[in-house]
């Protein structure tokens, strides 16, 4: 499975390699225009040896950026949170899945994604049309169809290591390509429709 695969490569991952590949993306995310001109931008907590988000999450909130932080619900939708610094995030075990930090604030709902310039997602892969593989659980499925319904068109945008750029992916009707892809070796644009 694809998936899986590209679990076990992230997995091997010596830590140090893992620390620095999340500060270099962090300066090579701080460059999008998207982000120096966004105002409220929904974001993630990396885990594990996923590409690191806390230096980009820092320096987001010192320019002032709103960050929201999402909050998986029992059926695998998330609700939404501000992040206001390392303190104000919680460990979370969900049952049998992976711990996750959470923001410990005020819930905002699931619709407070809607108000983002941009939306920084999680991702396994993406391919040549932009289209990203996820981990597999549907949550930013919920979020990107939200978007949808809602009318709002902010930037999608994932984070992920150099190797993880193929040539394919698969896809589904419902799935919809990001706008770009930041790795520690650069960005990397998509054009959508």
């Amino acid at each position: 499975m694809l998936r899986r695969e590209f679990l076990s490569v992230r997995n091997r991952l010596p830590q140090d390699v893992v620390r620095e590949a999340g500060d270099t993306l962090a300066r090579r995310a701080l460059e999008l225009p998207e982000l120096a001109r966004a105002r409220t931008v929904a974001a993630y907590v990396s885990v594990g040896s996923e590409p690191g988000t806390p230096a980009l999450l820092d320096a987001l909130r010192a320019r002032g950026v709103r960050v929201l932080l999402p909050a998986l619900l029992p059926d695998n939708d998330l609700d939404w949170g501000e992040y206001t610094g390392p303190d104000s995030l919680a460990r979370v075990q969900h049952g049998g899945k992976m711990a996750l930090f959470e923001p410990s604030g005020e819930r905002l709902g699931p619709d407070a994604v809607t108000g983002a310039d941009v939306v920084l997602l999680p991702g396994l892969a993406v391919d040549a049309r932009g289209m990203r593989l996820g981990r597999g659980g549907g949550s930013y499925d919920r979020v990107l169809a939200r978007l949808e319904r809602a009318g709002a068109r902010p930037a999608l945008v994932v984070l992920l290591y150099d190797t993880e750029i193929v040539a394919h992916v698969p896809a589904e009707a419902h799935d919809r390509p990001v706008q770009a892809v930041v790795t520690p070796s650069g960005v990397r644009r998509f054009t959508s429709g």
